[in-house]
């Protein structure tokens, strides 16, 4: 079996949002969509304050409420756990943008460009009419890791089978790989680390898991 996960390292992670964009120019999401971002958070009282930098985004869950409410069906999840929507077949209640518990799904209704009614290269490169009127979200690059293992790349070690966003960051806070390949740079991490995952009293088990120190 596969699984695959997202591992975010918060010592490394500087917020610095390079994730965040490329991860809309991978996708061409539209103004107001982020599928992948990251909440900046102020702990302690003055002076001695300190800033936490926290990627976000759809945590993939074993468990997805997001699945568990869908009337059409649209939201199914992988065999490699990567949890998916169905646009021909979504509606577009939103019931699962309710359900999820990380406010990592979206709905737009008409297409709304970076730059005025006309999208730019990019834009129009990666639109996918598709997305309007629908649920979206993260698929951690799901077509990257289709293609890449077609062509024998392993994801998570090879860029071109790997997320957008996990390629882009600067510090290498962002990992990905396979978390029941006990050799998986995912299983080392977690394995030599502490780690936490969002809310992870509510049982959905999310596939993104932070990295922290006691300190």
């Amino acid at each position: 079996m596969t699984r695959y996960v997202m591992v975010a390292d918060l010592r490394r992670c500087i917020g610095c949002q390079t994730c965040t964009a490329a991860c809309r120019h991978t996708n061409a999401t539209l103004p107001g969509v982020q599928w992948r971002k990251v909440i900046d958070i102020e702990l302690g009282d003055y002076p001695n304050v300190t800033r936490t930098f926290m990627p976000v985004g759809c945590q993939h869950c074993a468990d997805p409420p997001c699945m568990d409410v869908c009337p059409s069906t649209a939201t199914g999840k992988r065999e490699d756990g990567i949890v998916t929507i169905d646009y021909d077949i979504c509606i577009g209640c939103a019931y699962c943008a309710v359900a999820c518990p990380y406010q990592a799904r979206y709905k737009i209704n008409h297409a709304e460009f970076a730059y005025g009614k006309d999208p730019i290269a990019t834009e129009e490169k990666a639109f996918d009419g598709k997305r309007l009127g629908v649920a979206q979200k993260c698929t951690f690059c799901s077509d990257r890791i289709d293609d890449g293992k077609a062509r024998g790349l392993v994801p998570g070690v090879d860029p071109d089978a790997t997320p957008a966003c996990v390629n882009s960051c600067i510090t290498n806070a962002l990992q990905f790989g396979d978390i029941e390949d006990p050799k998986s740079n995912v299983v080392k991490l977690l394995k030599d680390n502490n780690w936490f995952r969002m809310h992870e009293e509510l049982g959905t088990k999310p596939g993104f898991f932070y990295l922290w120190s006691d300190e």
